[in-house]
């Protein structure tokens, strides 16, 4: 099993910056690629960006790309999201995930392909 804690989040004006970060442990090596995936309130869950073991590939949502930089990859155990030029939309839960299998063309936004998720953690911006 693989266990996955994030960190980072808070309270931020809008135009500020946050970094989070995702702890990974027990079988770590199971994973092929990680990522992070948020929900508003009332919202689903989307996509936000993923990155391969190796970090040889990432992977960007267009609601954020050119904001947000992914980096680590679980080969370093460990994945980190900084979040640049915050918007109150972006306000929400962000989740880290894990998942064994990453094939060539894979859905990277597909919920169902993720097979580990932390608790999440709560990101907040203001007006």
């Amino acid at each position: 099993q693989v266990q996955l804690v994030e960190s980072g989040g808070g309270l931020v004006q809008a135009g500020g910056s946050l970094r989070l970060s995702c702890a990974a442990s027990g079988l770590t090596f199971s994973m092929s690629a990680m990522g992070w995936f948020r929900q508003a309130p009332g919202k689903e869950r989307e996509f936000v960006a993923a990155i391969t073991r190796n970090a040889d590939i990432t992977v960007y949502a267009d609601s954020m790309k050119g904001r947000i930089t992914i980096s680590g990859g679980n080969a370093k155990n460990t994945v980190n999201l900084q979040m640049n030029s915050l918007k109150p939309e972006d306000t929400a839960v962000y989740y880290c995930a894990g998942r064994n299998s990453a094939p060539y063309g894979t859905d990277w936004a597909g919920r169902a392909n993720y097979d580990y998720w932390g608790q999440g953690t709560q990101v907040t911006v203001s007006t």
